[in-house]
Parts: structure tokens; sequence; C-alpha cells
């Protein structure tokens, strides 16, 4: 069964302070230890000189066992509540999943 991609690309209101931005990946990062099927958990600043990131200064990439494993994520209360914590301070999101070997 192929394991699940989910990309998170993340555009931070220009007030949001490094500190907090450090703390909401702490929460992010925290989900894997909360939600069974996250396999891996890997994110930080853009940090390309290409500059193609439209404005989208942080991104974050989550591996799931499978398509059920992310399925079950989506609506887990511990995924309301890290986005809760993180929304705030978001300007804009994208979301982007895929299968993989």
């Amino acid at each position: 069964m192929p394991r699940m991609q989910h990309i998170v690309l993340v555009k931070f209101k220009p007030e949001t302070t490094a500190e907090k931005i450090d703390e909401v990946f702490s929460v992010i990062a925290e989900l894997q230890n909360k939600i069974d099927g996250i396999e891996n958990f890997q994110g930080g600043p853009y940090s390309s000189h290409e500059g193609l990131n439209q404005g989208y200064t942080h991104g974050f990439i989550m591996t799931f066992a499978d398509a059920a494993a992310r399925d079950a994520y989506l609506p887990h209360p511990e995924h309301e509540v890290a986005k809760s914590a993180v929304f705030p301070f978001v300007e804009a999101v994208v979301s982007f999943d895929f299968e993989c070997a």
C-alpha cells in the first residue's frame, strides 16, 4: 500500500515573530506523537535563492502510512487543536497530498 505525502506551504502574517513560528512548528511536529499513522514530519523556512515561493515563508511534509491514515488525521481532534493554534498567525496556506512508494 503506498504511503501518503502531505505537503503544506504556509505564508505567515508579517507581524508573526520567529519565536511564534518556532512554537507553531513544535505544535505541528508533536502531532506525530499524538496521531497514529504519521510516520515522519519535516519542516522549516523557505531557503532557496530561486524566489519561486510566491510569498510562502515556511513549509512542512508529513508522511502517512497510507491514505487511510491521512484520512483519519484530517478530522482528528488533535489536528483541530493544532489548526486553532496555527491559523491565527497564517495569512495563506496551500495543502497538497500525493501517494508515493
